[in-house]
């Protein structure tokens, strides 16, 4: 039921979430400055 309201129909599992911190906190994000980092199964989208 709480899917229904969720564009991708699936609650994000902790790992995916996780995954989106610990890019941040790499260098991998060096020139990511400024930005929000949408992990919301694409409610903003």
């Amino acid at each position: 039921m709480l899917n229904d309201a969720i564009p991708l129909h699936r609650h994000a599992h902790p790992d995916k979430i996780a995954r989106a911190a610990l890019f941040l906190a790499s260098d991998q994000s060096s020139f990511t400055t400024g930005s929000i980092l949408m992990a919301d199964g694409g409610m903003n989208a």
